[in-house]
């Protein structure tokens, strides 16, 4: 089998600007030419492996993030924006795409954000009625969506807090000792903690310094609350200054974005990434030991999984979503080629949807997407109670997979035949931009193949797909 060739201008000439050298520098320590470096750079050459090597030695750099990159997010998002109806007749093949993506990231964020922008504006138009005469009725982008496109497109990893929380956790070594450290730090910062059966999970005091939790949460949930709290005040120039790298438009959005870190610093503290990842192998990612050995819940733990990035300490690369039960994404991260939709809801095979109708069991599919990749996905159900009779339940699913060659890497993954091709159910990602022409479940048709209409025949559904 020919070894696939590695195209990774984008990301060498990140590498490059992020340690300041020159084109002239870099290419002398990396032992090749100048042109022939600039000629890898603007991807006229793939990567060479005298090239990779001398990365690792003389920078001591994680090589896998050559291949790692967003090439493959950015060309499942643009393809999902040229969906869009208005680009019925201006789509442009798939091999742009992804010519783009490696070759001018930053003109295809720009293209994404722009198409982000006309629709936010499209929805707005399209309640003008109710708009009118409010001041805030004019088009914005949602702070919502670029905060999770932020962490999107950091991998949901964030190295500086991931740290920061791996060295506060160090204190306390189970999630009673974490809990003790966290409720002495906030002692000597003179914060009391109650516990209390109040509505909100959790309720900070800045005259009176107390910090009240709620009694009707389980037990995880309290004690995350406790460290996001333990953050927002002893991480507060450190979250401060990744939100000022971020540079995001709106207030609310570096607000949101603040809660979003302080969030990943109280899971990286429950779950630290060096003792997490080892028992994660140890027990083959076995979400219940794991859950019962940190003290978090199922959803924690299959979204810390979902985080295991760090170079040159990565662990098994997988995707993470979480979905209500109108289908609606309201969480999502991969780390794998499969990228979900930036709009709407996930492909209705995918057994995600299926994890409402089997509460408290772990659902094992195994998939294949259109590009021909298999993946081992598993779901199940996540109830949040409201603590008290006749307040409201809010139900979600969660989905955790990865690529099929992990699967033994997975407690999940026993007796199952990853060989039998038959085993493996199609999925997509996008009705509009899946290109499957037979599935019985689709929505809408594709955008890039055209349609046969016959009116004296009706199938599953009232096209054929050519």
């Amino acid at each position: 089998m020919a070894t696939q060739k590695l195209y990774a201008g984008a990301k060498l000439r990140e590498m490059r600007t992020r340690i300041g050298l020159t084109q002239k520098n870099f290419a002398a320590k990396l032992g090749v030419s100048l042109p022939y470096l600039n000629q890898m750079e603007n991807n006229n050459r793939p990567v060479s492996t005298t090239v990779i090597l001398a990365l690792a030695q003389e920078f001591g750099m994680d090589v896998t993030e050559l291949s790692t990159g967003d090439s493959e997010r950015l060309v499942s998002d643009m393809r999902e924006a040229l969906a869009d109806p208005i680009f019925a007749d201006a789509a442009p093949p798939l091999a742009d795409l992804r010519l783009t993506a490696s070759n001018a990231p930053s003109l295809a964020r720009a293209f994404i954000e722009l198409h982000r922008s006309y629709r936010e504006t499209q929805e707005r138009l399209a309640s003008l009625d109710e708009a009118l005469g409010r001041e805030d009725a004019r088009p914005q982008a949602s702070p919502w969506d670029e905060v999770r496109d932020f962490f999107h497109y950091c991998d949901n990893y964030i190295d500086a807090v991931d740290r920061a929380a791996e060295h506060f956790a160090s204190r306390g070594r189970d999630p009673q000792g974490i809990r003790a450290t966290a409720v002495a730090w906030l002692k000597t910062q003179g914060v009391e903690v109650q516990l209390n059966d109040i509505e909100t999970l959790r309720h900070y005091d800045p005259s009176s310094k107390q910090l009240h939790l709620s009694s009707r949460t389980p037990p995880e949930t309290q004690l995350f609350q406790l460290l996001l709290q333990v953050a927002l005040l002893d991480q507060d120039r450190l979250l401060e200054a990744t939100l000022d790298f971020a540079r995001f438009q709106s207030n609310e959005a570096r607000a949101i974005a603040k809660i979003g870190l302080a969030n990943y610093f109280a899971g990286a503290a429950l779950m630290p990434y060096a003792a997490f990842l080892r028992a994660a192998q140890e027990c083959r990612h076995d979400l219940e030991v794991l859950s019962s050995r940190f003290g978090a819940s199922i959803e924690q733990v299959a979204h810390r999984l979902s985080t295991l990035q760090r170079p040159g300490a990565k662990g098994v690369p997988f995707f993470f979503v979480r979905v209500d039960q109108a289908g609606t994404i309201t969480k999502r991260h991969s780390a794998t080629r499969l990228q979900f939709a930036r709009f709407g809801g996930a492909c209705p095979l995918w057994n995600v949807h299926r994890a409402f109708e089997t509460p408290g069991r772990f659902l094992r599919q195994l998939a294949e997407t259109p590009d021909g990749v298999r993946y081992i996905s598993l779901a199940r159900d996540v109830s949040k109670s409201s603590g008290s009779y006749g307040a409201p339940v809010r139900r979600y699913a969660i989905a955790l997979g990865c690529e099929v060659r992990h699967a033994g890497s997975l407690v999940y993954g026993d007796n199952l035949d990853v060989t039998k091709a038959s085993a493996f159910e199609p999925i997509g990602i996008s009705c509009r931009i899946c290109e499957r022409k037979t599935c019985h479940q689709r929505s809408v048709p594709p955008l890039e193949r055209r349609l046969t209409i016959n009116t004296d025949q009706r199938g599953v559904l009232p096209y054929q797909v050519d």
